[in-house]
C-alpha cells in the first residue's frame, strides 16, 4: 500500500510550527546575547565612569537609570540586578556633588527594579541583600506650604545607612535618617524612618522591632525578651 503524502493545510500548519519553534529560539538566544553584552562589568567602559566599580561586579542589563556615576561607588563581587535606577545628586552633572555619595559594599544584591536615590549620604554595606522593589533614598518631598506644588517642596535630606549583613524584603521603603543595624531582617512592605538596632527583625509601617537576639537566650519576640528572667 502506497503511503500518501498529508494533505496541504497539514504541511502549512507543521511548517508554520516549527518556524515559531525556531523563531522563539532565536529571539531567546538573542535576548540572552543582549543581556550578556549590555551588562556592566568592572572591565567595561561604563565602569569608568563609577567612583569605584569592584572585581565580580555586575549591573545587569537592562538597568533603568545611572546618574552621575562620578559619585556612586561599588564594591566587589555585588550584583545589580534588572531595571535598577542608581542615582547621585539633584541634577545630571551637578558642578558641586560630593565624591562619594551613593556606596554600596562587597557581596552585596539590590533586587529587580529597585531604585537607590541619594543626595547627601548612602551607604549601604557589605553582604546587604534587597528583594524587588526596594527604595532607598536620602531625601522625600515637603508639603508644608499649600501654595506650593509638593513636587516644588523638599524637606532636608539626611544621610542612609544600612549596616553589614542586612536583608530587606520585597517592596521596602528606606527614608531619609534611616539607620539600619548589622544583621537586620525588614519584612516585605515595611516602610524604615529611624533607627533599627543589630541583629533584629523589623516590620511594618512605620517598621517596628518584633524579634531581637540575645546572646543569653537567642532570637526571641521582643515582649518575651523583656518579661525573661
Amino acid at each position: 500500500m502506497i503511503d500518501r503524502p498529508p494533505p496541504l493545510p497539514t504541511l502549512v500548519t507543521r511548517l508554520r510550527s516549527d518556524l515559531l519553534t525556531a523563531g522563539s529560539e532565536v529571539v531567546r538566544w538573542s535576548w540572552t546575547r543582549v543581556k550578556n553584552l549590555g551588562a556592566i562589568g568592572p572591565r567595561s567602559r561604563v565602569a569608568r565612569r563609577f567612583g569605584s566599580f569592584g572585581e565580580g561586579s555586575i549591573i545587569c542589563f537592562p538597568y533603568g537609570a545611572l546618574v552621575n556615576e562620578s559619585a556612586i561607588h561599588i564594591g566587589s563581587g555585588t550584583m545589580i540586578n534588572t531595571g535598577v535606577v542608581l542615582s547621585a545628586g539633584w541634577m545630571l552633572d551637578q558642578p558641586d556633588l560630593p565624591g562619594r555619595v551613593v556606596s554600596i559594599g562587597d557581596r552585596s544584591l539590590i533586587g529587580r527594579g529597585s531604585s537607590v536615590v541619594g543626595h547627601v549620604s548612602i551607604e549601604i554595606g557589605n553582604d546587604v541583600w534587597t528583594g524587588q522593589n526596594v527604595h532607598i533614598t536620602d531625601m522625600n518631598h515637603g508639603y508644608a506650604d499649600p501654595d506650593l506644588p509638593i513636587s516644588q517642596q523638599n524637606q532636608p535630606e539626611a544621610p542612609v545607612v544600612i549596616g553589614d549583613g542586612s536583608w530587606l524584603g520585597h517592596n521596602v521603603v528606606v527614608l531619609p535618617g534611616a539607620r539600619i543595624g548589622r544583621h537586620v531582617a525588614v519584612g516585605a512592605g515595611s516602610v524604615v524612618r529611624g533607627a533599627l538596632p543589630d541583629y533584629c527583625v523589623a516590620a511594618g509601617v512605620p517598621a517596628r522591632v518584633i524579634r531581637r537576639y540575645d546572646p543569653a537566650v537567642g532570637w526571641g519576640r521582643v515582649d518575651e525578651l523583656l518579661t525573661s528572667p
